[in-house]
């Protein structure tokens, strides 16, 4: 009989070690080797001897880190290869997250278990969708696990963009979006809905930007917002962090509307507090429904989530004979695409 993947994968403090490959995932400290999912700061942290990831998401991690800090050793795994480390057998699937995502699939003596990262289903023009994987265990993030959070099509908040761009045609939109993921996403969900102007975006988000076009995808023409004035940017998008909509940096905008894209747009009180006029409602995570059916569809009999809300999802999972596990893994969540 195979052993149950509790015997061989477990929570260190340094993160989720699997013991017989002698390799941690996504660990929050520096160790001798490590599998990372992609290049969030709460997932891709610097220090570690030996890191395997995707070439996409070495590629963020030297951006982002620095060559010297990316891991002394770096090997890449395109989605679907396969290798064996001391007797586990490893492959990546595309999780749907951002650019180089990936879940890292583990296979033991017969026992498979499944650490998806972070993850979503909804379309997203800049990386591979989720692929599902059978597994005896499913190990999930719960961000958005509460019935309240359903995304809408993220093309519906692209079209409410434009509506208000419309109805404002002198006023500066300003969207904040995070700089690894959301920033791309939204370029090239604008693309796709027929927006070809050239987009200003700060100076923050420039350089996740270039390699993203350097690693194949398309984001057309894109200007820095610091170089136009006031009536230049007037009737314009501009992308920002989303600590800049708020602070003085946003003072050089056309009578700006604030915009927020993301999950949280769904609580409203949250987007009063942040002085959001457009709350734009497109998540990088699945949402309750997703997380459900995703649960299901890969076939676990246990599903242990790394970080959100567990108690939610372990009792919707308990309804469809499915044991839910809360890690109770610390660092996640503090930078992200949400």
């Amino acid at each position: 009989m195979p052993p149950h993947p509790e015997t061989w994968l477990r929570v260190t403090e340094a993160g989720l070690y699997c013991e017989p490959g002698g390799f941690f995932v996504d660990p929050t400290r520096p160790v001798d080797r490590a599998i990372i999912t992609h290049g969030h700061s709460d997932h891709a942290r610097p220090g570690h001897a030996h890191v395997l990831a995707t070439p996409e998401t070495l590629a963020i991690m030297r951006e982002r880190m620095g060559e010297d800090r990316a891991g002394t050793t770096q090997q890449a795994l395109g989605y679907g290869e396969a290798l064996t480390v001391n007797g586990v057998r490893v492959w990546l699937r595309p999780a749907g997250h951002v650019l180089g995502s990936a879940q890292v699939c583990l296979e033991w003596q017969g026992s498979r278990a499944v650490v998806s990262g972070d993850y979503k289903r909804r379309h997203d023009p800049t990386c591979p969708p989720f692929e599902p994987e059978r597994c005896d265990v499913f190990v999930t993030e719960a961000t958005f696990a509460l019935p309240v959070f359903r995304h809408p099509p993220a093309a519906q908040e692209i079209g409410r963009l434009l509506a208000s761009l419309a109805l404002f045609p002198d006023r500066t939109h300003v969207i904040g979006c995070y700089a690894l993921g959301k920033a791309q996403r939204l370029i090239a969900l604008l693309r796709e809905a027929g927006w070809d102007a050239p987009i200003p975006i700060h100076g923050a988000l420039q350089r996740l930007c270039t390699l993203y076009e350097t690693l194949g995808v398309p984001l057309g023409p894109l200007v820095p917002a610091t170089v136009a004035t006031k009536d230049k940017l007037a009737g314009t998008i501009v992308l920002a962090p989303p600590s800049a909509i708020a602070d003085r940096w946003a003072r050089r905008l056309n009578d700006p509307v604030p915009c927020l894209a993301s999950g949280w747009m769904r609580v409203r009180q949250r987007a009063k507090q942040g002085g959001v006029e457009l709350p734009m409602v497109i998540s990088d995570h699945a949402d309750w429904p997703e997380l459900l059916e995703t649960c299901t569809e890969v076939e676990a009999s246990e599903v242990w989530i790394t970080h959100g809300r567990e108690e939610a999802l372990i009792h919707a999972l308990g309804q469809q004979g499915i044991r839910g596990r809360a890690l109770h893994l610390v660092g996640r969540g503090e930078e992200d695409a949400e």
